[in-house]
């Protein structure tokens, strides 16, 4: 069941910006507005009914976390519901919710992100519209590929510019349309995409050439560490394209974008004061941020939980503290580094560095990579073998740093936020 937009409450900017999703052209103003009992959390069945409760937030301001059912296992429902939430599972058939046991007063205006998860279980964080749309100035028209797991993060990212913004119009692709999604977007017009670098990589493994023919003006990176190799790639194929990237996060939104086409940012960015943006700062490696746009109740400065290292007069983020650091007999090795150095190999698409236990040594160094499709039309083409990336690591790392073990996968691996755990 649906209802109107409350009497007086003002549409979205962007209400009639089009939206292609499941290979039907809509408009936000087309979808319904449903009724759903708050705080309401969501679990969209698809990209549709998703964009269905965001429209339904932006007209009426219901507390709202959204999700697809996959991400929201047995105990994340029980408790979201021990939190007070009806949980909703919104598809063709309307919405069928789940109410609680000890219903709680709404929170008018409050969006719950739950985080990615890769410190441990999914939190939530509060937002509000407001605290999402960080892109307030006019942008150039744009069609907008949107290839992200509803309710996150980078989702609601792409999702308020297109709400909040006129001429910012939307192509949505589901998660079975991910290997196919280049000839989408060259059907539908898609001249900007945002993706984490696992999805760049995986698009030129399987397609490059594919890729090359949709006419990207905008190219954004983030979710991941941003190696040179994956930026060098996508400036080959699109050479006249603004290429990205940005580091943001549920805690504290967006708050570094670079467009220079370098790993990293400047160094001279570090504890910049300047009204109404992040002011970034290192402590004991780590990266702290403190952000006009962080989540509710995360005030002042916050440690990222992000590793960084400062190289050449750029700020590199690695990888996560808990993850990328390697102890090999006392010696520190950064898992990003090593990743960074089999990435700039030419014959490898992409790679994973991890620790494994070793006698003596307590960790050593382990690798996964996947390796560059071959090219016929070079004769020159060698495909390396395991001990040739590890001469190629050897002549750029110290030996602590070199990988013991390095097996070859067959795909690039992907989960649903569109990250592969690196």
């Amino acid at each position: 069941m649906s209802r109107p937009p409350a009497p007086g409450h003002p549409e979205p900017a962007g209400v009639d910006n089009r939206l292609v999703v499941g290979g039907a052209a809509l408009t936000w103003r087309s979808l319904p507005t449903p009724t759903l009992a708050e705080p309401a959390a969501v679990l969209a069945r698809t990209a549709v009914h998703a964009l269905t409760a965001a429209r339904q937030h932006a007209v009426h301001g219901t507390e709202l976390l959204l999700s697809t059912a996959s991400r929201v296992d047995a105990a994340m429902r029980t408790e979201l519901l021990d939190a007070g939430f009806t949980v909703s599972v919104l598809d063709d058939d309307g919405v069928h919710p789940s109410a609680p046991a000890r219903p709680r007063a709404a929170e008018p205006g409050r969006l719950w992100l739950l985080t990615s998860g890769s410190t441990g279980r999914p939190k939530r964080v509060g937002h509000t519209l407001d605290t999402l749309t960080t892109v307030r100035a006019d942008q150039p028209d744009r069609t907008w590929l949107c290839p992200y797991a509803p309710g996150t993060y980078a989702w609601w990212q792409v999702v308020t510019l297109s709400l909040t913004q006129p001429g910012q119009h939307l192509v949505v692709v589901e998660p079975d349309e991910l290997d196919d999604w280049p000839s989408v977007a060259a059907a539908h017009g898609v001249d900007a995409a945002s993706g984490t670098p696992t999805f760049w990589r995986r698009t030129l493994y399987r397609d490059a050439d594919a890729l090359a023919r949709v006419p990207l003006h905008q190219v954004t990176l983030g979710g991941e560490p941003v190696d040179q190799a994956i930026l060098d790639q996508l400036r080959e194929v699109f050479p006249a394209a603004r290429i990205s990237w940005i580091y943001a996060s549920s805690e504290v939104g967006a708050s570094i974008v670079v467009h220079d086409g370098r790993a990293g940012f400047p160094v001279d960015w570090l504890d910049r004061q300047t009204p109404g943006r992040p002011t970034l700062s290192v402590r004991d490696d780590e990266l702290v941020v403190t952000s006009p746009y962080h989540g509710a109740g995360l005030a002042g400065p916050i440690r990222t939980g992000d590793r960084v290292q400062v190289l050449d007069g750029r700020v590199l983020i690695t990888g996560r503290l808990d993850s990328d650091e390697i102890n090999v007999g006392g010696s520190k090795v950064s898992a990003g580094v090593v990743r960074g150095v089999l990435a700039g190999h030419p014959a490898v698409a992409w790679a994973r560095v991890t620790g494994r236990r070793a006698p003596v040594l307590g960790r050593m160094v382990v690798a996964e990579v996947v390796l560059a499709p071959a090219d016929p039309a070079s004769a020159d083409t060698c495909v390396p073998d395991e001990a040739a990336l590890v001469r190629w690591c050897a002549d750029r790392l110290p030996e602590h740093a070199v990988p013991r073990r390095i097996r070859v996968l067959t795909d690039i691996p992907v989960k649903e936020t569109l990250k592969s755990d690196v």
